[in-house]
């Protein structure tokens, strides 16, 4: 019997992609709506009922330390304690079992309710590749299990972006280091198709969109060459000061031994830390991003200047104290914030310029991904104009982080590299 040819080959697997795609988007909606309401409970109808300001310091330092001790307790008591440590994880990682993944959902809903600087990806990629993987293997035993990994995890990359195009570009980096057969556009058809379903799935149910609303960037002059080579670089030391940072506290955090312990210390200090920088440095950070530009000159520089370095802080906490989430989200938050601080100190820079160029350089030291890091830095601006000067402005954000640490460490507690 003759092999199937390529085009056959990939058109059969295109029904299982189509379908973990939308299931991908739906778990992701489903787990974003329960947070979403659980967040309105605890910082909006509790303290309501209590008198208390709904972010005022005392709540704020309240609600975190609780949010880490619940979260400690999840971890501790839930088979599998609710998945591996984060710290040590990265967008795409091997499947769980599907016992892992009642806790892993639940410490999730916490944190992002809870006010933790953390995003939904990582573990809604991993809750995704597990569902995928297990069932997958059931229905289609013969089939490779890195198919139904990629498909998850483009699934849900779609689902989270918006758009197939953010999971085409993070799974070409992925896939251009794995050896494999067929062309890259073959290896990348079933993962387009699972992250368009996913997207598409997310965007007629939730309508979700990245762009930041701020005023249109419409020429580049010499000027902003310099300036989005100044504040992309800015971007990348931030992001690489939370990347040096990332192993020293983890090992803080893991010398107190209980995940309830290092969890509610974890959360108490993201409480302090939000105290310091105001409550739109809480959560995962993409609706509070929107906040401040909303009103870009709302704020002073050194405020847009705390609010940045706070963001960073708070990711580098929860990132390593034990609470399962996400680094992009928060990421883009400093970002923008720094971005705006620039603005601020320099009013001739444009806004969309200065968030864009400060957002890739964040992102792409948190990340360590360039087709990722200028894609977000994009879509925040939505438009065209920028993306001429941001493939300028990635190259020496690039000199600075590549060959460092990465913000993910190995078992043993170092960086990776």
């Amino acid at each position: 019997m003759p092999a199937p040819t390529p085009a056959r080959r990939l058109l059969t697997g295109l029904l299982p992609a189509l379908v973990v795609g939308v299931v991908s988007a739906l778990v992701l909606l489903g787990v974003s709506l329960l947070a979403e309401r659980f967040q309105d409970v605890l910082w909006e109808n509790l303290p309501d009922a209590l008198g208390i300001g709904r972010y005022s310091s005392l709540w704020m330092i309240v609600m975190l330390t609780a949010t880490g001790v619940a979260v400690g307790v999840v971890v501790h008591l839930a088979h599998g304690h609710a998945g591996s440590d984060p710290a040590t994880t990265g967008l795409v990682g091997a499947p769980l079992g599907p016992g892992v993944v009642p806790g892993l959902l639940l410490v999730t809903v916490l944190a992002l309710a809870g006010g933790v600087s953390l995003g939904p990806e990582n573990p809604i990629t991993e809750t995704n590749i597990a569902l995928a993987y297990w069932l997958g293997r059931r229905v289609a035993p013969d089939a490779p299990g890195e198919l139904w990994t990629g498909l998850a995890a483009a699934g849900t990359i779609g689902a989270l972006f918006g758009t197939p195009v953010a999971a085409a570009l993070i799974l070409s980096e992925f896939l251009a280091s794995q050896p494999g057969p067929g062309a890259l556009w073959d290896r990348l058809f079933g993962p387009l198709a699972a992250g368009t379903a996913g997207a598409l799935t997310m965007t007629l149910a939730a309508h979700p969109s990245f762009d930041m609303s701020l005023p249109a960037y419409t020429r580049t002059d010499w000027g902003d060459l310099l300036s989005a080579l100044v504040i992309a670089s800015a971007g990348a030391v931030l992001g690489m000061a939370g990347v040096l940072a990332t192993p020293w506290a983890h090992r803080a955090f893991k010398a107190l031994r209980y995940p309830v312990l290092a969890t509610a210390a974890g959360g108490l200090v993201l409480g302090l830390l939000g105290a310091l920088g105001g409550h739109l440095t809480l959560f995962k950070g993409l609706d509070e991003a929107r906040e401040l530009t909303a009103s870009p000159d709302g704020w002073s520089a050194g405020e847009f200047a705390v609010m940045a370095v706070v963001k960073m802080a708070a990711l580098v906490v929860a990132a390593t104290c034990g609470f399962r989430g996400g680094r992009i989200f928060p990421a883009v938050f400093a970002g923008v914030a720094l971005g705006l601080c620039a603005h601020a100190l320099v009013d001739a820079v444009p806004p969309a310029l200065a968030v864009a160029c400060a957002v890739l350089g964040v992102v792409l030291a948190v990340t360590r991904q360039g087709w990722l890091s200028l894609f977000t830095a994009a879509v925040l601006v939505s438009d065209l104009a920028v993306l001429p000067v941001l493939c300028v402005a990635v190259l020496p954000a690039w000199l600075l982080v590549t060959g460092r640490p990465q913000m993910q460490l190995r078992e043993d507690g170092t960086a990776l590299r």
